[in-house]
């Protein structure tokens, strides 16, 4: 039964997506093949973002400044880390020594 159930949803589900894409295939060929909008820039916008993609393009490549910021993040990481563990075992060596004196005076 449970079976039987679990068929029927896939089968409607598998329709419904045949639907929908039987509906949207026109649409979607109508659309431009090398990914433009269909919009034309006024020209002034394209020379300005041409002349900026000319001189200062490795500033505007998004992977090059992903990296930077997360070498940025990393580093600070690695500092904080550092730090940190300074912290704790100068803690740590305190909590010895704090020991030490409690058994000396028993």
């Amino acid at each position: 039964m449970i079976q039987l159930i679990a068929g029927i949803i896939f089968l409607v589900s598998v329709a419904g997506m045949i639907f929908v894409l039987g509906k949207k295939v026109p649409a979607l060929i109508e659309l431009p093949q090398n990914g433009g909008i269909g919009l034309k820039k006024p020209q002034m916008i394209a020379n300005v973002q041409n002349k900026i993609k000319d001189h200062h393009f490795h500033l505007f490549e998004k992977q090059m400044l992903l990296h930077k910021f997360l070498s940025f993040i990393k580093v600070w990481t690695l500092r904080i880390e550092t730090k940190i563990d300074k912290l704790l075992h100068g803690i740590r060596k305190k909590a010895q020594e704090v020991d030490k004196q409690v058994r000396n005076k028993k």
